[in-house]
């Protein structure tokens, strides 16, 4: 699911199932999870075993993934990626930080949002594209999509800013044909001396699940 919506510089793994028997942690990350429970560290094992796998398809040895600041997963130097998961499946995206100035991934099941979800991550005009597009395309629950591309806008911003990103400061327009584009509503991270005003993005569904990606690149 992920890789149809990169750039084939970017190498992605994927896993439709948490099952960790058989995955283990570097013991600085094992140190993260001394407390968490089952389902975390599971999720917490399985994701970065994709990872690791990705970094191995880029020729780059498998080493520890630490969460640094908000959560936001450290990598190893030349690289930049995302990883995502929620109920059995999990994903991450790697590429040389050459290729690609940034990068974010999110997928979701393919369900509507709980109630009262909708109105505290979109803006009004959103809600009302949202509306529309329900009414040509009943299939896709685009209040879930929605979420999921503003989580990955808020994955590839981050690494660029070091600030966080609200909902409500991006403005999403999505297509039918699986693009989104993001305008953001504050000052843009700056990328080759260029201060950006949005990011573009993809979308699809399969599965039972959402997925979104958003590639930044250099300029």
């Amino acid at each position: 699911m992920i890789e149809q919506l990169l750039p084939s510089a970017v190498v992605s793994v994927e896993a439709y199932s948490q099952n960790d028997a058989d995955l283990t942690l570097f013991p600085e990350e094992a140190a993260f999870m001394t407390r968490a429970l089952a389902k975390r560290r599971r999720e917490f094992t399985v994701v970065r075993s994709c990872a690791r796998r990705a970094m191995e398809k880029l020729g780059v040895p498998p080493q520890p993934i630490l969460p640094g600041e908000r959560g936001a997963p450290r990598w190893p130097a030349g690289l930049i990626g995302s990883m995502t998961h929620c109920d059995d499946y999990c994903a991450a995206a790697l590429v040389r930080s050459a290729d690609l100035a940034s990068l974010g991934i999110d997928a979701e099941v393919h369900q509507p949002l709980p109630d009262g979800v909708l109105p505290a991550v979109s803006l009004p005009a959103e809600a009302d594209r949202l509306l529309r597009l329900s009414d040509r395309c009943p299939d896709v629950h685009w209040d879930r999509l929605l979420f999921s591309a503003k989580e990955s806008i808020y994955k590839a911003w981050f690494p660029l800013t070091r600030k966080w990103l609200d909902f409500t400061e991006a403005d999403i327009e999505f297509s039918e044909d699986g693009h989104f584009r993001a305008t953001l509503l504050v000052p843009g991270p700056r990328v080759g001396g260029h201060r950006l005003d949005h990011f573009e993005g993809r979308w699809t569904t399969d599965l039972g699940l959402i997925a979104t990606a958003v590639a930044v690149p250099h300029t």
